[in-house]
């Protein structure tokens, strides 16, 4: 994600796939708003994070509001290759203009906009779970042909909840303190393309839930350098809108990336832009499976015999 949400991941977004949860090279989200279905590895602790700015400018509402924020996450792969526990936040500072009346009101806000601890499961594995694939040894014709089973993709479940206990306005009125998500991931990695899909449901206990729907399509230009293109729709009563990001991410070492990316929406109420840098940093303290196994000490001890034969004593090799 070789793989896109793999090794640069955007998600997840990732880039070059491997065919095992664990990468040499750092499997990260950023800078795209989808999960990958690979987790990060069994024993690998990874933090996501950047900073973003944009505008929103709502003609209904005649408001003009200045945006700046922070996201973050924690990733971390807990006891074996599939299973992945994570938080994901941001911080957000608004600067609102209201050109309602005779003259322009201005409010200001800062607070946590969101705090999801959740967990991620790989539940399907087509690399793994698929009988391997025999190549035919009379026809090069079709070894090169169209499999069908390349359009099956990865498939992880995501459970979290969200932590908003504290006064904010980003929390509707009667909302609860904490509030269900969900989500299923899909991923396809064709070579430098990877294809990442997620279905979202937010808040769904509550008077609005919201519905979503990302995908994110990345493409490894080098080994160090990718770019995508990621659509997200949104589905509520409160609040729904199409949006479109497309951004680049560059591999500075096996264990940092870098990113920058950028968003418009389709719509006045409001229309928005936004732009986003970030950073990726992993602490990889994986194992495979030759380094699990116990060590094997070499016995060095003597174990030549003595033989008496002729009147003298005879070391046996």
């Amino acid at each position: 994600m070789p793989n896109l949400k793999v090794f640069f991941f955007f998600f997840c977004f990732g880039i070059f796939l491997s065919h095992a949860q664990y990468t040499e090279t750092i499997n990260t989200n950023r800078p795209g708003e989808s999960q990958g279905a690979f987790a990060v590895g069994e024993n690998v602790l990874q933090l996501e994070a950047g900073g973003y700015m944009g505008n929103d400018n709502h003609s209904l509402l005649e408001t003009d509001t200045d945006i700046m924020g922070a996201s973050y996450s924690l990733r971390y792969g807990l006891l074996t290759e599939t299973l992945e526990l994570n938080f994901f936040g941001s911080f957000e500072d608004q600067r609102v203009l209201d050109h309602r009346g005779n003259r322009t009101e201005e409010y200001k806000s800062s607070n946590f906009k969101q705090n999801t601890l959740g967990a991620k499961l790989l539940v399907f594995d087509p690399y793994k779970n698929l009988p391997e694939r025999k190549p035919n040894l009379y026809s090069w014709k079709e070894n090169q042909r169209f499999k069908w089973r390349e359009l099956i993709p990865a498939i992880s479940i995501y459970a979290g909840v969200n932590l908003m206990w504290w006064e904010t306005p980003y929390r509707y009125e009667n909302e609860a303190k904490f509030t269900p998500k969900a989500a299923i991931i899909t991923q396809n990695n064709w070579g430098p393309w990877v294809l990442v899909l997620n279905f979202i449901g937010d808040k769904f206990t509550e008077k609005y839930p919201t519905y979503s729907g990302v995908a994110t399509l990345t493409h490894a230009v080098t080994p160090r350098f990718a770019v995508f293109g990621e659509y997200q729709t949104y589905i509520s009563d409160l609040y729904s809108d199409d949006i479109a990001r497309a951004g680049a991410a560059y591999l500075l070492g096996k264990n940092l990336q870098v990113d920058i990316s950028g968003l418009i929406n389709f719509k006045d109420t409001p229309s928005r832009w936004q732009v986003a840098t970030g950073v990726s940093y992993r602490l990889d303290y994986h194992k495979n499976e030759k380094e699990k196994q116990p060590e094997k000490v070499e016995d060095k001890s003597d174990d030549t015999q003595l033989r008496y034969e002729e009147g003298k004593f005879i070391k046996d090799e």
